[in-house]
């Protein structure tokens, strides 16, 4: 951590200040980026009841007590108000906003939950020699729903969202092994090769993020995702939710064996 704090420090300006908007995939890679989810208490603690029985797609790092905005787990001086390059705030399950900040919808009983990305463990592959297609391309990653079903609960249903990178065949034991060891990050991949038996009819078209072109090698790898919780929230239609913006994840202070240490 310590030789990355300027460099975090600057990137925590620019988002604050609304200039950096884009994807972090790829930005601080050994730290742990989160989703979020922000909800009055009452419908947080259903949700994080949600969460506790999907680990996979939705893996818990924090939670704040409501109406305060950091999580000291997560950082020093974390404002979950301002700290995403963009948010999306919906009502009744429509979208009606996408600010670069949150603090006139904050309110005494916000409840902010951060769960595990798995830009977290691209980091890891990297440095093993594997490349990440949408980093060497700058773009998002991709993202579709799926016929996974979560775990369903009283107010929770809904299928899982997964990324994709694709690999080559003699990559993906060595893939799988890297990201098992990622479980607050959604760990191993939740499907390997043929998207039609997930429910994806065109990897060309997802439903989040951006389209990365297959070479007639490449073998697409699926993995949990927390936009889950986006298309699960929408359906339940509550009064309002606020999440980050697929792709426009929390920075955290902490590199995953850091901040597990801490959970």
């Amino acid at each position: 951590m310590e030789s990355n704090t300027h460099t975090l420090s600057h990137i925590r300006q620019l988002i604050r200040s609304g200039e950096f908007t884009r994807t972090t995939s790829g930005i601080m890679p050994d730290l742990v980026q989160g989703n979020v989810v922000i909800l009055p208490k009452q419908d947080a603690d259903k949700f994080v009841e949600f969460c506790h029985l999907n680990p996979k797609p939705c893996p818990i790092l924090g939670v704040s007590k409501p109406g305060e905005y950091d999580i000291p787990t997560l950082g020093e001086a974390l404002d979950m108000r301002h700290d995403i390059p963009q948010y999306q705030v919906f009502e009744n399950g429509k979208l009606v906003a996408k600010p670069t900040n949150i603090e006139k919808f904050w309110n005494e009983d916000s409840v902010a939950i951060v769960l595990g990305c798995s830009f977290s463990f691209e980091d890891a592959l990297q440095r093993q020699g594997f490349r990440i297609k949408n980093i060497d391309l700058n773009t998002n990653i991709s993202m579709y729903e799926t016929s996974i079903a979560t775990n369903q609960t009283e107010h929770f249903k809904g299928n899982m969202v997964v990324t994709m990178r694709p690999f080559k065949q003699h990559e993906i034991e060595d893939v799988i092994e890297i990201t098992r060891g990622f479980d607050k990050a959604h760990g191993a991949p939740v499907h390997i090769g043929d998207p039609a038996q997930i429910g994806i009819n065109n990897l060309d078209d997802p439903d989040y993020g951006s389209a990365v072109e297959l070479a007639d090698d490449d073998i697409p790898v699926f993995w949990g995702c927390g936009v889950t919780t986006q298309s699960i929230l929408r359906s339940a239609k509550l009064p309002r939710v606020i999440t980050h913006a697929p792709g426009k994840m929390l920075i955290t202070d902490h590199n995953y064996e850091t901040l597990v240490g801490r959970l």
